[in-house]
């Protein structure tokens, strides 16, 4: 049955970035659809970084049986460094630009890679003036505030179909599925160590109506024992949803498939964590990059940049009601004030 709670959904936006209560949302005729993962038992193993070779190349083979242009979502980074080594000559890849200079690192590896296989390399610069026009269209795509990624992919799949690309390659999901979460999954963290890490943005902070359990509740489904937490699990079905349900959206609003082949795959060994904790994660990820990139030094993992820092340094905050008026601005990051912006920007669009 349709529930309607403006305050859990704006609670739960700021501490996941999106709802994560099925069934509940912001007004009525709403009606917010989270990501669903692939069931472990429909994924493929994979013991090593050539079986993660041999099962890309099978994907992607079967997926040019379907479609003549396929494009890529190209970063400096592993992950799409990877895959692109899987498309035809000519190929389309786009990589985000900004006059900030926050993709500068990304944009010089990315013009290796295109290099090599011979892709049509386009540039996607991403302005303040791309915000405001298209975060609302994905939005409303989602029934709810967005996250800061989402008008950048949107604006790169609209330009992509354009160039008449009929299917987009990503590579969201390799962090998650092989270890790249370093950062959250290495240390033994408490339960509350955990919560305090993880959560994007603690709405009593920013909100005039805290609601503790559109937070603590999705938390304790994941307590072990008095002060512990099952953080695995949790990142595999909470993360996975946030994450790939943001690039599912920005995708689905532009009417431009998309697939993910690490989405599909799954390890047959354990996470090797000392390794991980010895500053390898994604290991069988980073073993795949040097099979295609031997002559290049395998790069750091940073998340795709957004020039949020830049954009929204000088931002004074939300001036509605549903948010605090003392709110320290100043000790915000750039995403942290880009989610005040959207649930702002969603809230005098719909309220």
């Amino acid at each position: 049955m349709a529930c309607y709670d403006k305050d859990f959904c704006l609670n739960s936006y700021m501490a996941f970035r999106y709802i994560w209560r099925d069934g509940t949302d912001f007004y009525p005729g709403f009606s917010h659809h989270n990501y669903e993962a692939i069931p472990e038992d429909e994924r493929i193993p994979v013991h090593t970084s050539e079986d993660i070779d041999r099962m890309i190349q099978l994907q992607v083979d079967e997926l040019y049986k379907l479609y003549d242009n396929i494009g890529i979502l190209l970063s400096g980074g592993m992950d799409s460094g990877n895959l692109a080594a899987y498309l035809r000559p000519g190929s389309h890849a786009y990589t985000f630009v900004s006059d900030t200079g926050v993709f500068d690192a990304d944009l010089e590896r990315a013009k290796k890679y295109c290099a090599k296989f011979g892709l049509q390399h386009h540039l996607v610069n991403i302005t303040f003036e791309d915000y405001t026009h298209f975060t609302p269209i994905v939005m409303a795509s989602k029934w709810a505030p967005v996250h800061s990624i989402e008008p950048q992919i949107y604006k790169a799949a609209i330009q992509a179909k354009k160039d008449g690309v009929e299917m987009m390659l990503v590579g969201e999901s390799a962090d998650l599925i092989f270890g790249g979460m370093d950062k959250l999954i290495t240390p033994e963290w408490t339960f509350d160590g955990f919560v305090r890490r993880y959560t994007f943005l603690e709405p009593s902070l920013v909100l005039s109506h805290p609601v503790p359990k559109a937070k603590d509740a999705l938390y304790e489904l994941y307590r072990q024992g008095e002060n512990e937490i099952d953080y695995m699990r949790f990142m595999d079905e909470v993360f996975s949803i946030e994450s790939s349900g943001s690039y599912l959206n920005a995708f689905h609003a532009a009417g431009l498939p998309y697939y993910d082949p690490y989405v599909r795959l799954i390890m047959a060994d354990p996470l090797d964590m000392q390794r991980v904790r010895n500053g390898e994660p994604k290991y069988l990820v980073r073993g795949l990059y040097a099979i295609k990139y031997p002559e290049l030094e395998i790069p750091f993992k940073i998340p795709m940049p957004r020039p949020v820092d830049a954009i929204f340094r000088d931002w004074e905050g939300p001036t509605r009601p549903e948010f605090r008026k003392d709110i320290p601005m100043s000790q915000l990051t750039g995403n942290q004030k880009w989610q005040l912006w959207c649930a702002q920007l969603f809230l005098d669009m719909f309220d």
